[in-house]
C-alpha cells in the first residue's frame, strides 16, 4: 500500500504537469527483464494510481506481458520536463494482474477502434505487412458489428505495487533535490539523497 503522503505528492505533481502543458503527462517508461536477464524498456500510459499502486494496461501475450510473467519486478520512470525545473518520479516494485472486472471496466471505456485493435493486434509478433493488420482489424469490425466489443482474454491491466518511490526535482547547476521513499514490509521510510 502506498503511503498517503507519497500518493498525495504524486497526484499533486501529475495535476501540475497536466495544467502546465506537458504534452503527455501520463506517459511513463516501463522497464522489465526477461527470464534470461535481458532488460527492455518502452513508454506506456499511466491509467490510474491509488493506494494500491500505479496501473497500466497491455496485451498479456506481448513481450512485456511475457517478461512480467517470468519476472514481476519492474521499474517505472515518469519525466515531466516542463514542470518546474523538471520533475522525475521513479518507481520500483512488483506488477500484479488486475482483477478481470477491473480490466473489463477500463476496456469498456476505450474508444471502439482501440477495442477492435486489441483483438486485431498480435502484439510483438512479426507482422508480414501492414495490409495483414488492416484485414485482421476489418475481420473483428465485422465480427462485433452492432454489439459491444468484449475484452479479449489476452488483454488487461496490471497494478505496480511499489517498494520504492523517488521524487527528483531539477535545479540549476545540477543541484537537484531527491527524496526517496522505501517500503520494508508495511512500513515506509523517507530519506534525502545527494543529487
Amino acid at each position: 500500500m502506498l503511503k498517503q503522503e507519497i500518493l498525495d505528492t504524486f497526484l499533486q505533481l501529475l495535476d501540475e504537469a497536466a495544467a502546465g502543458g506537458e504534452p503527455e503527462p501520463t506517459s511513463m517508461n516501463l522497464a522489465t527483464v526477461d527470464a534470461a536477464g535481458r532488460v527492455s524498456s518502452r513508454i506506456v500510459l499511466l491509467k490510474g494510481v491509488d493506494e494500491r499502486g500505479f496501473r497500466f494496461y497491455t496485451n498479456y501475450e506481448s513481450d512485456k506481458g511475457a517478461q512480467l510473467e517470468a519476472h514481476a519486478q519492474l521499474a517505472l520512470c515518469i519525466h515531466w520536463k516542463r514542470l518546474r525545473e523538471g520533475v522525475q518520479v521513479r518507481v520500483e516494485g512488483v506488477a500484479r494482474k488486475l482483477l478481470p472486472e477491473e480490466s473489463d471496466a477500463y476496456f469498456a471505456s476505450r474508444p471502439r477502434a482501440s477495442q477492435l485493435g486489441a483483438w486485431a493486434s498480435l502484439q510483438s509478433q512479426t507482422l508480414p505487412d501492414r495490409e495483414t493488420f488492416h484485414q485482421r482489424f476489418a475481420r473483428y469490425e465485422h465480427e462485433f458489428e452492432g454489439r459491444d466489443v468484449p475484452r479479449p482474454p489476452h488483454w488487461g491491466g496490471y497494478v505496480v505495487e511499489p517498494d520504492m518511490v523517488e521524487f527528483w526535482y531539477g535545479a540549476e547547476f545540477r543541484l537537484h533535490e531527491r527524496e526517496r521513499w522505501s517500503r520494508h514490509g508495511q512500513t515506509w521510510t523517507h530519506r534525502l539523497l545527494y543529487p
